[in-house]
C-alpha cells in the first residue's frame, strides 16, 4: 500500500515536530506516526536541483530508495512520516549511492528508536 503525504499541512507538521537527519544528498524529516504505514513526502526544489528534469530524476532517485528500503523500514518498531529533501549533490548518485545514504538515515533512526526505548525502560 503506497501512502504519499500530499497536503502542506502534512509536510509543515513533519518539519515542525520532526527529527531532522542530513546526508550529503538529502536531509530527512521524521516524525512518529499513529498510521499503520509509512508515508512519505518528497520535495525537490528549484533553487536547490535546478530544471524540471533534474527534479524530476531527483524525485524518482529518492522514491525508489524508499521502495527499495521497505525490509529496512519494516523492522522500525514504529511507523513514521517522512519529508526527504533533495540536494544537489544526489543529481551525481545513482540509486545504489542515494539507497546506501537512505539506509544510513534509516540506521539512525533505528538507534533513537532503541535510546528511546532504553530511557523509557528505566
Amino acid at each position: 500500500m503506497k501512502v504519499y503525504l500530499r497536503a502542506s499541512q502534512e509536510f509543515q507538521a513533519v518539519y515542525r515536530k520532526g527529527e531532522r537527519y542530513d546526508a550529503p544528498s538529502m536531509t530527512a524529516f521524521v516524525l512518529i506516526s499513529e498510521l499503520a504505514t509509512h508515508r512519505l513526502g518528497i520535495t525537490a526544489s528549484r533553487k536547490a536541483i535546478g530544471n524540471a528534469v533534474q527534479r524530476n530524476r531527483a524525485k524518482r532517485l529518492l522514491r525508489e530508495s524508499f521502495r527499495l528500503s521497505q525490509g529496512s523500514l519494516n523492522q522500525l518498531a514504529r511507523k513514521y512520516d517522512w519529508v526527504i529533501n533533495a540536494k544537489r549533490h544526489l543529481l551525481l548518485s545513482d540509486v545504489n549511492e542515494a539507497t546506501g545514504e537512505f539506509q544510513k538515515i534509516l540506521e539512525r533512526v533505528a538507534s533513537r528508536e532503541a535510546e528511546d526505548n532504553g530511557l523509557q525502560l528505566a
